[in-house]
C-alpha cells in the first residue's frame, strides 16, 4: 500500500515538473532510464493489484479505473522513443517516431527529417501538395495618415470610394494585388499581378482631392510606410493570418489513395502516422512544412482514458443511480 502511495506521489510531482519545462525537454526527461524503470514499476504494480485484489473484479468502476491506467501507461511506453527502439529490435519494425517534411506546391515527397537530427528516413508512401493557401481575417483595413498626423481607417473593398473629410477629399481602392510587379511598355511603367511564384501584396489607391484632381498611390504590405515626398498620405495595410491550409494527397503505388485539406489542429491520418500543419514558406507561399508523428500506442492510450473516465463516472454516480432503481 505504501509503495503504491509513494509511486502516486512521485507521479504527481513528475507531472507538475513536466508541465513547466516545455514539451521537448519533458519528452527527453520522461524517456530517461530511471523513469523508464519507474513507469514499468507503476504499470506492474497496477497489474498485480488487479490480480491480487479480487474485490476489484466485483466493483466494475474500480476495475475500469485500474485497467484504464494500465493501458495509458502501456500505450505511452509503447509509443515512446524507447518503445520504438524495442519494436525495431524485437520485430524489425523500423517506424519513424517523429519528424518534419517540407513539400513544394505541385510536388510529392516521402522523405522525413527526424526531429533533432539531420537524418532522413522514407515513408512507405508519398505525400503530394496539390495547393497551399493562406486565409486572412476579414475585413482587412487600409490605414491612412496625413503629414500632419490626422488618421482614418477604411476597409479594403475594391471599387468603393470612401469620403475622408472636406479638406482631404476621397479615397478609392482600385485594385488588389497578390504579387505586384512593375514592367515597362513603350517607355512607361506598367503594374501587373505576376502569376509566377512569389508574394508582394499591394493595393492601388486613387486619391481625389476636393478640387477634383486625382492621383494614384501604391501601398505595399511588405513595405509599410513606403511613400514618395510628393505623396499626400502615408498608407499602410496589413493582413492578419487566420489560417494556412495544405491540400494533400497520399500517393501509393502510383495512385491517389487518400486526400485531405489539413490545417492547424486538423491533421491527416494515414498509414500509422499523423501529418500536422506545422509551418510554411512565409516569403512566397511555395511550400508547406508538416510535422510527422507516429500513432503507435496512441489508440491504446485513448482506450485507457475512455476506461478511466467511464470507471470514475460509474463509481461516483452511475452505481448509486442503479442501486436506487434496484431498491
Amino acid at each position: 500500500m505504501w509503495v503504491g502511495l509513494l509511486l502516486i506521489i512521485v507521479l504527481i510531482v513528475l507531472s507538475i515538473y513536466g508541465a513547466f519545462i516545455g514539451a521537448e525537454r519533458a519528452e527527453q526527461f520522461f524517456n530517461r532510464p530511471p523513469l523508464v524503470v519507474y513507469w514499468t514499476a507503476l504499470a506492474m504494480l497496477l497489474i498485480i493489484g488487479i490480480a491480487a485484489f479480487r474485490r476489484l473484479l466485483r466493483v466494475p468502476g474500480l476495475l475500469l479505473i485500474h485497467a484504464g491506467c494500465v493501458l495509458i501507461l502501456i500505450g505511452g511506453m509503447w509509443g515512446s522513443r524507447a518503445g520504438h527502439g524495442l519494436q525495431k529490435r524485437l520485430f524489425g519494425i523500423d517506424k519513424i517516431r517523429s519528424g518534419r517534411m517540407a513539400i513544394y506546391e505541385g510536388s510529392s515527397d516521402n522523405h522525413v527529417t527526424l526531429n533533432g537530427t539531420r537524418e532522413q528516413k522514407k515513408l512507405p508512401f508519398s505525400l503530394k501538395l496539390k495547393d497551399f493557401r493562406i486565409e486572412y481575417y476579414q475585413p482587412v483595413y487600409l490605414r491612412i495618415q496625413t503629414r500632419q498626423g490626422r488618421q482614418w481607417k477604411v476597409p479594403v473593398e475594391v471599387g468603393k470610394e470612401f469620403p475622408l473629410s472636406e479638406e482631404a477629399g476621397t479615397i478609392k481602392i482600385v485594385k488588389e494585388y497578390e504579387n505586384l510587379k512593375i514592367g515597362m511598355e513603350e517607355g512607361k511603367s506598367v503594374f501587373f499581378d505576376d502569376p509566377s511564384p512569389g508574394s508582394n501584396p499591394a493595393l492601388e489607391v486613387q486619391i481625389t482631392e476636393p478640387g477634383g484632381q486625382t492621383s494614384t498611390q501604391y501601398v505595399f504590405e511588405l513595405f509599410p510606410g513606403h511613400s514618395h515626398g510628393q505623396d499626400k498620405f502615408l498608407l499602410r495595410y496589413h493582413r492578419v493570418i487566420s489560417d494556412y491550409i495544405s491540400e494533400l494527397q497520399i500517393i501509393e503505388g502510383g495512385k491517389v489513395v487518400a486526400e485531405k485539406d489539413i490545417e492547424v489542429n486538423h491533421p491527416l491520418r494515414f498509414g500509422g502516422y499523423h501529418f500536422y500543419q506545422s509551418s510554411y514558406d512565409d516569403k512566397a507561399g511555395q511550400y508547406t512544412v508538416l510535422q510527422v508523428v507516429s500513432d503507435t500506442g496512441l489508440y491504446v492510450v485513448y482506450a485507457g482514458y475512455w476506461m478511466l473516465c467511464l470507471g470514475v463516472i460509474w463509481h461516483m454516480w452511475l452505481r448509486h443511480i442503479f442501486s436506487r432503481f434496484k431498491t
